[in-house]
């Protein structure tokens, strides 16, 4: 699916756009089953100590609480990629890919496969962020897309974006975090000090429908206290044009596998630009 020329303008005066009902219901329908699937996989992975079960993480605001099948309430699933062949899957959808590609270009690397789950009653906020704060890539011109598995809106906190705040620069690069470690609100806003925040405003999203963001746009969300779920599958691709940058501590070369273009290889190895 080609984006409109207005489309891509408002991508570049914003920073953010959305495509609605661009995946289908069924492939919804398919996700949500998937997603139960993965809650009883992360119970498994626990039970027997399997190392995997670090990219099942269990949400901070229900601590010693699990669903109603016993499996763990979880706040996200890292590598979708390789836990999950559905989530593999929607992360190459032709239609997708191709809005993506009209954004940043024909050769695309996954940078991120995550899933982003607010349970009823207990999901976590996000405080005001920027991903490239996060990331160990430069120019930090990466396109982040959350997919809505559940109906997003006020009532199960969305996403809030600050429209035009990727034009601001890198805000938060002097004091990041990058051992991995879940970053406290408190010390995100310390980060945030001085950053207007003003102009924030929700995204609703139907089931099916998605926000594309440029990966330095200030985005969060509130906690999520009504009884509806609000997961979304988020994916981050970037072009060839973006070097990989690790910050000490990290591997000097990282592998991403290819979504599309560059001669149809199946991943790309970057080497630590110097």
């Amino acid at each position: 699916m080609r984006i409109k020329n207005e489309q891509l303008s408002t991508f570049e005066d914003q920073g953010y756009i959305v495509m609605e009902n661009l995946i289908s219901l069924e492939e919804i329908a398919e996700c949500r089953d998937e997603i139960n699937r993965l809650h009883t996989l992360a119970l498994e992975f626990e039970r027997k100590g399997d190392q995997r079960s670090i990219d099942f993480q269990r949400e901070p605001n229900a601590r010693g609480i699990n669903c109603n099948n016993g499996t763990p309430l979880l706040r996200k699933i890292e590598n979708t990629r390789i836990h999950s062949p559905i989530f593999n899957r929607l992360a190459k959808h032709p239609q997708l890919i191709e809005v993506v590609q009209n954004l940043i270009g024909p050769d695309l690397l996954l940078f991120r496969s995550t899933l982003m789950l607010k349970p009823a009653f207990h999901g976590s906020g996000h405080e005001f962020h920027q991903d490239s704060a996060y990331w160990p890539m430069d120019p930090p011109r990466l396109v982040t897309v959350s997919i809505a598995i559940d109906d997003a809106n006020t009532t199960n906190s969305c996403f809030k974006v600050v429209p035009g705040s990727h034009k601001w620069g890198l805000k938060m690069e002097e004091s990041t975090p990058v051992d991995g470690r879940l970053v406290s609100g408190l010390e995100v806003r310390k980060l945030l000090d001085g950053v207007d925040l003003s102009g924030q405003t929700e995204v609703p999203l139907s089931a099916g429908s998605i926000l594309l963001f440029h990966s330095l746009v200030m985005h969060g969300s509130n906690p999520n206290t009504s009884p509806f779920s609000r997961n979304t599958a988020l994916y981050a691709y970037f072009s060839p044009n973006v070097h990989y940058i690790p910050k000490d501590g990290q591997p000097k070369e990282k592998t991403f596998d290819v979504v599309a273009g560059l001669d149809n290889k199946q991943t790309l190895t970057l080497k630590a630009k110097t």
